[in-house]
């Protein structure tokens, strides 16, 4: 009998209880990888903001908030290590949780602060204001 031969356990005595459970695995090439995206991912809108390549401000915003929610997936890929094979799925079942609150809560704020703003504010006649005590 070999020293990797199967015993009654189930295993063999070369397999340390490593098991390969299809998520991902950290090497420095996607460390360098995702480094390299982050730091081309910040330099961009920097370049857009100080060189000032867009015609407004508005179309400047909307860039930069596209490069923040690239730069965000690279982080969670790269260096959180989400993805849908890891911990069965469960992670990124999490996230989808966590972002559809999120879109929710602020969709509601929002459309209440709106509503409250528009119905609920008095509708003031300048004339009026000026003869107020």
């Amino acid at each position: 009998m070999s020293a990797s031969t199967t015993h009654d356990h189930g295993h063999g005595h070369d397999d340390h209880g490593h098991h390969d459970d299809g998520g991902y695995h950290a090497t420095i090439k996607g460390y360098v990888i995702g480094f390299l995206l982050s730091v081309v991912l910040t330099a961009i809108p920097f370049w857009l903001v100080m060189g000032r390549v867009l015609p407004s401000p508005r179309a400047t915003a909307f860039v930069i908030l596209a490069f923040a929610a690239v730069q965000m997936v690279v982080h969670m890929i790269y260096f959180l290590h989400m993805n849908a094979k890891v911990e069965g799925g469960w992670s990124m079942l999490a996230l989808t949780f966590t972002v559809a609150l999120v879109v929710i809560m602020l969709a509601g704020s929002i459309w209440v602060m709106y509503h409250l703003n528009t119905n609920m504010m008095p509708v003031v006649d300048p004339q009026v204001m000026r003869n107020m005590p």
